[in-house]
């Protein structure tokens, strides 16, 4: 069952933009390591730190935590598979508020022009407690 949805669209210019003012700060705050040597190692790396940004910004809606502050950036992972699509590990008060709500996976798609990138999150699974024994 579908529990949530989220969709985000960003600014490539702005992203490279903050890059070029505040580069490790921004990393730093944003990103886990990971996330930033995949997009440090593409030919345009601004597109890919946009695009993970948006798909940041999607899942947070998908959870229903897109208020300011709600849960931090780093909790929410964007990697990719074997077979290359993205795939949203969640960390800490992340994986928390998904389990709170019955979360069991989120698929995410992530797209970008030259200008900018879109995210769309779905959120699925069943209410909490579903599965248990009662």
């Amino acid at each position: 069952m579908v529990i949530g949805t989220g969709v985000d669209l960003v600014e490539i210019g702005r992203v490279a933009d903050i890059l070029a003012r505040h580069r490790e700060r921004f990393l730093d705050r944003v990103f886990t390591a990971a996330e930033a040597a995949y997009c440090r190692d593409r030919p345009f790396p601004a597109q890919h730190f946009a695009a993970r940004f948006a798909g940041k910004e999607a899942v947070l809606k998908a959870l229903g935590a897109a208020g300011p502050g709600s849960l931090a950036w780093r909790e929410i992972e964007i990697l990719r598979s074997a077979g290359g699509e993205p795939t949203v590990c969640l960390h800490g008060q992340a994986r928390a508020a998904a389990a709170a709500r019955g979360v069991e996976r989120i698929h995410l798609s992530l797209s970008h022009s030259q200008a900018q990138a879109v995210a769309v999150a779905v959120a699925v699974g069943g209410p909490p407690g579903a599965g248990e024994a009662g």
